[in-house]
């Protein structure tokens, strides 16, 4: 098994290969050769860190399913070995995407300078809008 990106190894065992027909034009090649790839990865088998996973499984979106397998398609190209690669480098961005642990943002406060000027822009928008009405009628 090639490795996908060097910090993980992955068994071949997790990868579930499958090869379909690929949709759109291509003429009679289209409708006798499967080209397509999926590849399915069982998130819940793979040996990696639970917050590892999770981030996958944020990343990579409505591409994981609800039983947790994750569903890569790739069929760009018009032969299986050139669509198994491509399957194999949009893994390799997703796994790399994942490792990546996002910082924590820190809470802040505005600034006393910033509440002064968010109030006194509100005094003068609600001035102007309180010159808008008609002329008061005294009868």
């Amino acid at each position: 098994m090639p490795r996908v990106i060097p910090e993980l190894d992955l068994d071949d065992r997790d990868l579930d290969w499958r090869f379909v027909r690929a949709s759109g034009p291509g003429g009679q090649n289209v409708n006798k050769v499967s080209t397509a790839v999926e590849l399915r990865i069982d998130l819940g088998r793979l040996r990696l860190a639970p917050e590892f996973v999770d981030r996958l499984r944020t990343i990579a979106g409505k591409r994981v399913s609800g039983a947790g397998l994750l569903l890569i398609d790739a069929s760009r190209h018009r032969t299986q070995e050139m669509n198994r690669k491509d399957a194999l480098d949009k893994l390799a961005q997703l796994l790399r995407m994942a490792l990546h642990r996002p910082k924590a943002r820190k809470a802040t406060k505005p600034t006393k300078g910033s509440k002064r000027r968010r109030l006194a822009s509100k005094a003068a928008r609600s001035s102007v809008k309180a010159t808008r009405g008609g002329p008061i009628d005294f009868d």
